[in-house]
């Protein structure tokens, strides 16, 4: 009784602390949840694809020009209308004129918009590739010359320019800027001037031309972008000042007055600072872009050889994007009996044809899903979150009552009809087997993977991790501190207690059914700590295991759990292991480990009360977080702030949860060749990475235990994310004050 009264006057004290902790953070500088410029984009495919110029009338319509005519948006139903003229393709270049009607220049000459559809310039019969108004008139380059079409006439001046004309614009003084594949030409009434040596221009391959907001041309084509102002050089972007691509194949101006440039990579934008980019199927139909307009909403429309994206722009709050979130996830991604993982996609990109799916991680994801409403929950009071959590929670209990046996837990759970799973059973030949060994003497012989529930309605998944428990130990944590009343407590509480007896009554390892330990389900001293094979895990499984001892005795208050804690840290030295269980060796380097550390650190440092012990786990949570605090990602750092009460980079993980794509679609994104990074092989050796940790915006939808520096991320649209990356560090940030209410 003595110890259990000790124990409760312990944890009495440390929640002070915690309270004292909270009410210290949420008196600091916690980030306001001001409305920012949420992008998104919308795809608007062509069946032929090519769309080689765009433009928008003054109605809104949007108008393209591709390889076999042109094509008016129609906003209602967001198909393309070809228009009625036959032979208007190939189209070049399309215009709004100042009068508002649209000009086409095509193979043929130059078409004009009517009332009734297009209508051919008769008096020009020759390809024009480039145009723009110039006064009320239009010029039109093509046949080696400048047309000029003013009324219901046109001129023709022969110009002794090179023919291959790429773009022209006025230069605010009735003269023309003439880009070509050989330079640019000034061409003014007193004659023009070339520009086209390495002192004046990057290259002389041009394609694209535009003034910026203050008044500067920006001349772009192969070898980046060249600035002018007035007729002087003033300065140039290329890979090595950030500029993604020196393939430069349009430029333009912006509403938001940041320059837009579209490349074979991408499409780039400069906001005066520095670059970023908008590449992959997430942002656009193609990477290879080919023109860029702006409506009057903002909205950039962009011209691909797969069709025409909009990369569309909405007010919102973080709040706002967390309903967002939670709705795809709850819509999408909780199937029987409430596992949250992702879901498959039957064409890729298109989350209208969505199937659920199972996966390895089921458990420890749908336990980071309970975290997340029950942060959601101790800030809200929402009656759906608490709902939603104890949901989650059964279905985490079932994993393991559905194997009938003391303590083990399933991987995952399917529906007994299902015919497709990750990893079916199979049967392994000794040859196989002996091959198996060889690469991994670790390896475990499992045929039967997959169990039928005694009902039979379900299949249950064996062979369960490390990862799993720590996942799951993780959730309950938060559930019983943040969600549980009395009665559900001891609830969860018993639940927590019969895996923790099952780990140490098979000597600190989780049995499988037959007898021995899963293949990563390892926490005892005589494999951690002499078995040389199980030594890149030697540190974290021992924080991993002190932690579901801290939880049980947190949970219980038996002096047993604490006793068999102080046994693996005094008797097996497990303190040694835990002081620098972070490894930074490049070769045994995982993100992996760096997320089940983030998820064991927890439970030590909240109901830890001996002093001796918190600074050992002080030091242990350092060392990790100058291991991972590079990737700046949001649930390490406020893992670390809930643990040390400190987030160094608060500002900076605010806004990459800002920046994240509201599109989950796990598109592939390749970042191998921009020509603005340099591929490298940290922080781990395993990978090709970049050489600078690019924003979420640029990177594919990974998960925390993902590597964020891979040059290459996704699986091509096949799955979508439940979003719960991202939900969990929000309510985690929400809940200790680091991101403010909306105001």
């Amino acid at each position: 009784m003595i110890g259990r009264t000790n124990h409760m006057s312990g944890k009495v004290l440390c929640s002070l602390g915690a309270l004292i902790l909270l009410f210290s953070i949420s008196l600091g500088a916690g980030v306001s949840d001001t409305p920012f410029v949420q992008e998104y984009h919308e795809a608007y495919p062509l069946e032929e694809g090519d769309v080689r110029a765009l433009a928008i009338d003054r109605t809104g319509d949007v108008w393209a020009g591709t390889r076999t005519g042109v094509y008016r948006l129609d906003r209602h139903t967001k198909e393309w209308i070809p228009l009625a003229e036959e032979d208007a393709g190939p189209v070049y270049d399309i215009i709004v004129g100042r009068t508002g009607r649209i000009w086409i220049g095509a193979w043929n000459g130059v078409y004009q918009s009517t009332p009734d559809g297009l209508e051919r310039f008769e008096q020009i019969n020759c390809p024009i590739a480039a145009l723009c108004p110039v006064g009320d008139s239009i010029v039109g380059l093509g046949e080696g010359g400048i047309w000029r079409i003013e009324g219901g006439s046109c001129t023709f001046e022969k110009v002794p320019y090179s023919k291959h004309f790429r773009a022209v614009l006025e230069d605010r003084n009735a003269g023309l800027w003439i880009a070509t594949g050989m330079g640019l030409y000034h061409h003014t009434n007193s004659g023009y001037k070339l520009f086209q040596t390495q002192s004046e221009l990057l290259g002389p391959d041009i394609h694209g031309i535009a003034y910026a907001q203050d008044g500067n041309l920006w001349i772009a084509g192969l070898g980046g972008i060249t600035v002018y102002k007035d007729s002087n050089r003033i300065g140039h972007f290329t890979p090595q000042n950030g500029l993604p691509s020196i393939s430069i194949q349009c430029v333009a101006q912006g509403p938001d007055d940041y320059m837009w440039a579209g490349t074979n990579r991408g499409v780039a934008r400069y906001d005066g600072r520095g670059w970023s980019l908008r590449h992959s199927r997430r942002w656009l139909l193609s990477d290879d872009v080919r023109d860029i307009v702006f409506d009057s909403h903002g909205t950039a429309w962009i011209a691909t050889d797969a069709g025409v994206s909009a990369i569309k722009r909405r007010s919102m709050t973080l709040a706002e994007k967390a309903d967002h979130f939670l709705d795809v996830c709850l819509t999408r991604h909780v199937r029987e009996p409430g596992l949250v993982e992702k879901c498959s996609l039957r064409v890729p990109g298109d989350t209208n044809t969505w199937t659920p799916r199972d996966d390895d991680n089921d458990g420890q994801y749908t336990a980071m899903y309970l975290a997340t409403e029950s942060f959601r929950y101790a800030v809200t009071r929402s009656p759906q979150a608490k709902a939603n959590a104890k949901k989650v929670f059964e279905a985490l209990r079932f994993l393991q009552t559905v194997t009938e046996t003391p303590g083990f837990v399933a991987r995952t759970v399917i529906p007994a009809f299902w015919t497709t799973m990750a990893d079916a059973n199979r049967k392994i030949s000794d040859r196989q087997w002996a091959e198996m060994v060889v690469h991994n003497p670790r390896e475990k012989r499992v045929e039967t993977r997959w169990h039928p529930s005694r009902d039979g309605k379900w299949l249950w998944k064996a062979d369960t991790s490390s990862d799993e428990i720590t996942g799951h130990m993780f959730g309950y944590l938060f559930y019983y501190d943040l969600v549980a009343d009395e009665a559900e407590k001891r609830h969860v509480a018993r639940h927590i207690l019969n895996i923790v007896d099952y780990i140490i009554e098979g000597g600190h390892v989780l049995r499988a059914m037959d007898g021995t330990h899963t293949k990563w389900g390892v926490w005892a001293p005589e494999k951690l700590n002499e078995d040389p094979d199980w030594a890149p895990e030697r540190g974290i499984n021992s924080v991993e295991i002190l932690s579901y001892l801290k939880l049980a005795y947190h949970v219980s208050g038996d002096e047993r759990y604490q006793k068999e804690y102080k046994h693996l840290l005094d008797e097996h030295d497990y303190a040694a292991n835990v002081r620098h269980a972070k490894t930074t060796n490049l070769t045994w380097r995982t993100h992996i480990e760096d997320e089940l550390l983030a998820l064991a650190y927890p439970c030590l440092m909240m109901h830890e009360d001996d002093p001796t012990l918190r600074r050992l786990y002080g030091v242990s949570v350092d060392h990790w977080y100058e291991a991972v605090k590079a990737d700046c990602s949001p649930f390490f750092e406020y893992i670390y702030g809930a643990c040390v009460g400190q987030t160094p980079q608060l500002k900076k993980t605010v806004e990459s949860l800002r920046d994240a794509s509201l599109d989950l679609v796990r598109w592939t994104v390749d970042n191998s060749h921009r020509e603005d990074i340099q591929i490298v092989r940290t922080p781990e050796w395993e990978h090709l990475q970049t050489d600078r940790l690019l924003p979420l915006s640029e990177r594919g939808v990974i998960r925390w235990d993902e590597n964020p520096w891979r040059t290459v991320q996704g699986d091509g649209g096949q799955t979508e994310s439940d979003g719960v990356w991202w939900l969990l560090p929000y309510w985690m940030g929400r809940y200790y004050g680091y991101i403010q209410p909306p105001q």
